[in-house]
């Protein structure tokens, strides 16, 4: 297993039972390289939205396990934050969760002349992704060709 997962995969295990102790939702952990820095973000949701107190105690109590365990080698910057309003779709309870709304999809590849479509997402499996569009039809997206699905954001 790569570090980056591994790194990732140690980081959920210890929050998982404190996002169960304080009825907060762990949406993802991620290990990244943004402009030569490394990454470690927690992005929490709780029912009616994640405040910065929240991500406060989190963060203080994950620097600490962080810092007792010292298993990531590089240096990193820690994050903790809330996934946003456009957080993308990334675990089957993302998807369950958003059935019946609208969402964004944005392809690797162009498909009929368009790299980008929006529609009330109506299905999900391992491989694919239902839209109903806007003129009520349906179209169906193979997941190893979608680049990025979010909740479509309303103005």
């Amino acid at each position: 297993m790569p570090k980056r997962e591994s790194y990732e995969q140690r980081t959920e295990a210890f929050l998982i039972p404190l996002m169960e102790e304080h009825g907060f939702e762990l949406v993802d952990v991620e290990f990244v390289k943004e402009a030569g820095v490394w990454y470690l973000r927690a992005y929490i949701d709780k029912e009616g939205g994640i405040a910065v107190d929240d991500c406060e105690v989190i963060s203080r109590k994950l620097s600490d396990w962080l810092d007792q365990e010292d298993f990531i080698e590089e240096s990193y910057i820690l994050e903790v934050s809330s996934p946003g309003l456009g957080r993308p779709l990334k675990k089957e309870k993302d998807f369950a969760r958003s059935i019946g709304k609208d969402v964004e999809i944005r392809l690797y590849r162009a498909l009929n002349k368009s790299k980008e479509y929006t529609g009330q997402l109506t299905a999900y499996d391992k491989e694919s992704v239902t839209l109903k569009m806007e003129d009520a039809s349906e179209m169906t997206f193979q997941r190893a060709d979608i680049a990025l699905i979010r909740l479509a954001l309303d103005f």
